[in-house]
Order: structure tokens, then sequence, then C-alpha cells
């Protein structure tokens, strides 16, 4: 995949949209990510690899832990699928309580706790 060079304004942008989404702290994060609730939702390559999700919520805990000027192309570009990602799901809220469904679950492997304001 060729790496993508973001302007001012793009990362900016990203940036903004990114702290919107992902509304879990790197320690509540990094805890969710060692339930079994987290490791069994979301797309798997096969049965013995990890979720999309749940490696992408490794690397939301490193941009996390990053300062803003220390971000690279790869962190926005990354930033970005995981606002697209968040979108899309949101989107596809299930009626009823969310407490216990894989839809709320594979939200929280993408940094964003929809239980929260």
């Amino acid at each position: 995949m060729a790496q993508t060079e973001f302007n001012k304004e793009e990362r900016e942008q990203i940036y903004q949209d990114f702290k919107e989404v992902v509304n879990m702290t790197p320690s509540e994060l990094e805890k969710w990510l060692e339930t079994d609730e987290s490791k069994e939702v979301g797309y798997k390559e096969n049965d013995n690899s990890e979720s999309v999700g749940h490696d992408s919520g490794k690397k939301i805990i490193n941009i996390l832990h990053k300062k803003k000027a220390e971000l690279n192309d790869q962190d926005y570009a990354h930033m970005r699928k995981v606002v697209g990602y968040v979108h899309r799901h949101s989107a596809q809220r299930p009626s009823g309580s969310i407490d216990d469904t894989p839809w709320r679950y594979s939200l929280k492997n993408w940094g964003h706790e929809p239980k929260k304001s």
C-alpha cells in the first residue's frame, strides 16, 4: 500500500475527528483488549488470528501515547481508518439494549464506547 502524505489541514481534520470518536483512555482500552469479549468479536483472517479491530485497538493505544508532533503519516492513515469505521459501525446500531452486544464490543475494540456520551 502506498504511503500517503497528509498536508497540514488534513492532519488537523483527521486529528480532531479521531479525538471525537475515540472516547476511551489508553488504560481503558488496554484493559478492554484483555477481555474475552474483545477477543471474540470482529473479522479474522482465520480461527487463530487476531481480529482486525483488536489489532486496531493496539495501534490506537500507541497513537494515544504519542504527542501530536510525534504522529507520522502511518498514524494519520490509521486514525482516518478508525474515524471511518466508528462512523459506519455507529450507523448500524441495533435496537434494544446494547450492553452485551457484539456491535458494542466491536466499537470498543476501535476505541469507542457507545455508552459514553
